[in-house]
């Protein structure tokens, strides 16, 4: 029988991740909510970037008032909410 494989991450350019990076920082500035859509994760993630962890490489998302440390290079797309 053969092995179930694990999707790997979808490899990014440099300039996909750098567009990201600021899309999250213009978020973090202007306190806007987003919504990140994480890869391996089937639920999008939307809150407030409290914090961009360049040590752990992690955007900390406030959501209902708990944290969520979102590892940066699984999210795939930043967004604003649509209502």
């Amino acid at each position: 029988m053969a092995k179930a494989k694990v999707a790997k991450r979808p490899t990014r350019d440099e300039f996909v991740l750098e567009e990201i990076g600021n899309q999250l920082s213009e978020a973090k500035q202007e306190n806007s909510e987003i919504v990140l859509t994480v890869w391996g994760r089937e639920e999008p993630v939307r809150g407030l970037i409290t914090t961009m962890d360049s040590r752990t490489g992690r955007v900390h998302m406030e959501t209902n008032g708990e944290i969520d440390k979102v590892p940066f290079m699984d999210i795939m797309k930043v967004e604003y909410p649509r209502d």
